[in-house]
């Protein structure tokens, strides 16, 4: 025998004795799904068994190890497979997850076809009043929690069938004081080719029944989806807040949160959108109506205030902003980026790069996402958009910052939204920077453009609150809109609750704000 041939019968031998690499395979009987699905599997691991994998994965703050991966018309019984070249959070391979014993659970976001009226074809996961969370969505698959051994060096398939169904949420039931209504949008379905839902939870007044001819001003509370009533109120009497909205001298009004998630996130923002469709008339033409003609609210402007924190402190000012006779007045709470020189650190005008910041030669430092209230960094904008990224591709991780990508940014050419940067490099695109600013969702540039028009409409409107060490860096922008409002009449307020106040920080009580909002109503004027 040649010595060439004995070297291709050695490489052929340590070809087939290499264990192949590891990898799971995920699979699904007909039982648990008769059809097809198109939508994002995922595996989940995990050292802890407190709970099960699936419920400790999908947000910057999980306990495992998340990777997924798309498929399209997976047929029952087909495998799924994630394997060394899918992408996870935070190891980024299971090339980098560490031999040992691992909980292991596999689920499925099942995804929606949606023939849009702007004549786009998308699939995306269709919210089941759960608020876009793909681990607890009707209708989604999961696995039964496997204990595992996991070692990258031996390689090999583990097996996981998708056996189980999320089951429907079940709304919290009415009572006395509580009311939940749920709409068909016109002007949503319309947009989306498909059903699609509003829906509002209201608290009502004391002796609202007892005085059937009494109409009541209504404050708006803003926030991410949820079923429960505004302000954390239960008529269990368990709260202060509960306690005084049930007296005899509390004020009377109506309270209303509302339910509008969308197929990229579990709220819309409560705008117009090219990628979500027209939430914001959507909002205002059928949902205030709706709940106008069915409970008895005072139909005028001088009776509608805001309120609400981050995703809901952003709501708030904008509907105030955009819509500045339709309400008397908001009291925002650590909104949301409101001016997009500062989206949280990063200047999307100026900035080349999201992940590293701009002025550095050598040893660029990583950029933060989120600290702690001493500073810790706890997040960064690179490990945060890999979140994303594993999450769902094409936008669809129903996260924070590829929700704002669908609120505010443009439709890419395969009718998703357009990134603003690259989940891979951070290298930033300017002409969608700039197609945010230009159609009025940087709100302190919108303001600024516009306040000859909105100065005198806004005056003694504006009411903002951000802890001056906020998580996320949100009082970043709200010290440059307020640095613009002073230089105007606006007489607009800012508390930052010094020192050392986070995200979340609120200066007053649920009863006391509601007291403050409801004498401005009373008062028919803005203060």
């Amino acid at each position: 025998m040649t010595r060439s041939a004995c070297c291709l019968i050695a490489i052929f031998a340590a070809c087939c004795c290499a264990p192949a690499a590891p990898r799971f395979e995920v699979s699904f009987p007909a039982s648990a799904h008769s059809e097809p699905i198109t939508g994002r599997v995922f595996v989940i691991l995990s050292h802890s068994e407190t709970q099960e994998p699936r419920l400790q994965a999908g947000g910057w703050r999980s306990a495992g190890l998340l990777f997924g991966v798309d498929v399209d018309q997976l047929r029952p019984g087909q495998w799924a497979v994630i394997g060394e070249s899918t992408l996870g959070y935070p190891a980024n391979s299971l090339k980098d997850v560490a031999t040992g014993d691992y909980y292991a659970q596999a689920a499925i976001d099942v995804y929606t076809r949606f023939n849009r009226a702007d004549g786009h074809t998308i699939w995306a996961h269709m919210d089941q009043w759960e608020g876009q969370q793909f681990n607890r969505s009707p209708g989604n698959l999961y696995s039964q929690t496997q204990r595992v051994h996991f070692d990258p060096s031996r390689g090999g398939a583990i097996t996981l069938e998708l056996t189980k169904v999320v089951p429907p949420v079940e709304a919290p039931p009415d009572t006395q004081w509580v009311k939940r209504v749920k709409i068909q949008s016109n002007l949503l379905s319309q947009f989306w080719g498909h059903a699609m839902y509003l829906g509002a939870t209201v608290l009502l007044p004391k002796g609202y029944d007892e005085h059937p001819a009494e109409r009541y001003p209504v404050i708006y509370s803003q926030g991410h989806f949820g079923l429960m009533a505004p302000f954390g109120f239960s008529d269990r009497q368990t709260g202060d807040f509960a306690q005084q909205w049930m007296s005899n001298d509390f004020p009377r009004a109506i309270a209303v949160t509302f339910q509008h998630p969308t197929p990229y996130f579990d709220d819309s923002y409560a705008v117009n959108s090219a990628n979500n469709g027209p939430y914001g008339d959507a909002l205002l033409q059928e949902l205030v109506p709706y709940l106008e003609e069915h409970f008895r609210m005072i139909r005028e402007p001088r009776a509608r205030t805001l309120t609400g924190g981050s995703t809901g402190g952003w709501e708030s000012l904008a509907l105030q902003v955009l819509h500045p006779d339709f309400f008397n007045g908001t009291w925002t709470f650590f909104p949301d980026p409101v001016d997009f020189r500062r989206y949280q650190l990063v200047n999307i005008y100026e900035d080349d790069n999201a992940f590293q910041a701009p002025g550095f030669e050598y040893a660029i430092p990583e950029r933060p996402m989120m600290r702690t209230a001493e500073g810790q960094v706890t997040v960064t904008m690179r490990g945060m958009s890999q979140l994303e990224e594993v999450l769902g591709s094409k936008a669809r991780s129903c996260q924070q910052l590829e929700a704002w990508e669908a609120v505010y940014g443009p439709v890419g050419p395969d009718g998703y939204p357009r990134p603003l940067w690259d989940k891979r490099t951070g290298k930033i695109d300017r002409e969608v920077a700039n197609y945010m600013r230009d159609h009025g969702y940087d709100l302190g540039a919108y303001m600024k453009k516009n306040w000859d028009s909105l100065g005198p409409r806004l005056k003694g409107k504006l009411h903002l609150y951000c802890g001056d060490m906020d998580n996320y860096y949100l009082n970043l922008a709200v010290y440059l809109l307020e640095d613009f409002l002073k230089t105007t009449n606006a007489g607009a307020t800012f508390d930052y609750g010094r020192p050392m106040k986070g995200h979340g920080w609120h200066p007053d009580s649920n009863a006391a704000l509601v007291k403050t909002m409801a004498a401005q109503m009373q008062s028919g004027a803005a203060r």
